[in-house]
């Protein structure tokens, strides 16, 4: 088992990202940092549906993330600020 960590410093706020690979895929995904997200349980969800998924997959259920939830508030940071915190955990 691997463990990955990867941080991104948007415009406001810091956004890491960490999880753990077994068997090539995300397992315990944890979103973290000083950025601000509405409704805050939303951090939660992404987590649980980035787990259990291949890692060259995560980048596109971010994409699907935010495409999907329209109500979304997160000042500052926008979907490429957490694909880049994932692509630098991914380069470990």
């Amino acid at each position: 088992m691997r463990h990955h960590v990867g941080e991104h410093k948007a415009k406001k706020g810091l956004i890491r990202i960490e999880f753990d690979e077994r068997d090539g895929k995300a397992e315990r995904v944890r979103i973290t940092g000083d950025f601000f997200m509405h409704p805050e349980e939303a951090v939660q969800e992404l987590e649980r549906k980035l787990e259990g998924h291949r890692l060259e997959e995560l980048e596109q259920l971010i994409d699907e993330f935010f495409a999907v939830r329209m109500d979304l508030e997160t000042p500052y940071v926008n979907v490429e600020d957490f694909k880049i915190a994932l692509k630098n955990a991914l380069k470990e």
